[in-house]
């Protein structure tokens, strides 16, 4: 009877010593996944233009990337990732979906998420997030902002000094108070310096309709609009691709584009001698999308904050790119610049500004 009590009591010791050796190894384990955690994580869902789109989502993508290289981490759930929207229907899904897999911080870009950010940020509290182009009131959300008119601006001197035709066309995407912000500081540059100047205006109403921007372009040339600047994201790129097509067919024709968030002079270029993108508008979606992600990581999350970028913060400007520009062009830009940082110059953000910008 005592050799089973004894029995009993030691198969029950080692039973307990092997259940504390799983946990001891379990726990080990976890610590290890915990070890992969420790990394600042950040994601982000693209708008219906998708990560490649030449322009805004791109640079943003291209920004996280950046970040990832940066802090040494990889492409993942356990680094630095992106979910694609095809569609506004996506977008709460695919910003759930980044919360779930407990990335620390993740991105809604462009004005479209305000909506499902905001929904999406009140279901998961516990997550860091950020829009850009649109302010999110909420304190887990930091609003990324940018001063579009005042980069619009200068590529509208640019065209106004550079337009044979006195007809300049401004192509947009959907129709709001941000593009607007294109279509207004881009309208009163080319008014400062040109004011026999003619802006021929079009809003496609989509991002992601190449086809509607080729159409646009084809309309606006038609009508003698020789320089065009569009706000259209990958619409724009249809834009791009006619005045390429009309340039092949007839090289002796001056027609340039004008492109936006991006350098886009590499999809300007038809051979090594010819490129018709004349500048771009260079909006740094990627420097904002680093700096905040670094606030975060150290601590500093603006969260319930705006953060704005404009000529003043690098985050708005012409693009590097600008070889087929004048230097009487280029002189205009830097006096332009120089008053609008120092005040002198309030650039219209709005059509109601731009009525009363002298």
């Amino acid at each position: 009877m005592k050799k089973r009590k004894f029995g009993l009591a030691l198969s029950l010791v080692l039973a307990a010593g092997t259940m504390l050796g799983a946990c001891g190894k379990k726990d080990d384990t976890n610590g290890a996944e915990g070890g992969k955690k420790d990394a600042f994580t950040v994601g982000m869902v693209t708008d219906v233009g998708g990560v490649d789109d030449k322009s805004f989502n791109q640079s943003a993508w291209e920004g996280l990337q950046k970040f990832g290289a940066d802090n040494g981490l990889e492409k993942g759930k356990d680094g630095f990732n992106y979910l694609q929207s095809k569609s506004d229907a996506d977008y709460i899904t695919n910003l759930t979906t980044l919360s779930r897999q407990k990335f620390d911080l993740v991105y809604g870009i462009g004005f479209l998420m305000q909506d499902a950010i905001t929904k999406v940020a009140d279901q998961r509290k516990d997550t860091e997030f950020a829009i850009v182009d649109a302010v999110v009131e909420k304190p887990n959300v930091a609003s990324i902002t940018f001063k579009e008119n005042e980069g619009s601006f200068l590529v509208g001197v640019v065209a106004g000094l550079t337009t044979k035709t006195n007809k300049v066309g401004f192509v947009g995407g959907v129709q709001g108070a941000l593009i607007e912000k294109f279509e207004s500081g881009f309208k009163a540059g080319v008014k400062s310096v040109n004011p026999k100047a003619e802006v021929l205006t079009k809003y496609t109403g989509a991002f992601d309709k190449p086809d509607l921007g080729q159409a646009t372009a084809n309309s606006m040339i038609k009508s003698g609009a020789d320089i065009l600047f569009h706000a259209a994201g990958g619409t724009g790129i249809g834009m791009i691709n006619e005045i390429k097509s009309v340039k092949q067919k007839d090289p002796s024709k001056e027609v340039w584009a004008i492109g936006v968030d991006r350098d886009q002079a590499p999809d300007g270029k038809i051979d090594a001698d010819t490129n018709i993108m004349l500048t771009s508008m260079v909006k740094r979606v990627d420097i904002a999308v680093q700096d905040v992600a670094k606030k975060a990581q150290d601590g500093d999350f603006p969260g319930g904050k705006v953060t704005e970028y404009g000529l003043d913060q690098n985050g708005v400007g012409i693009a590097p790119t600008k070889d087929n520009v004048s230097k009487e062009a280029l002189k205009a830009v830097e006096e332009w610049t120089a008053k609008i940082k120092s005040g002198e110059v309030k650039v219209p953000a709005t059509p109601a500004e731009l009525k009363n910008f002298k």
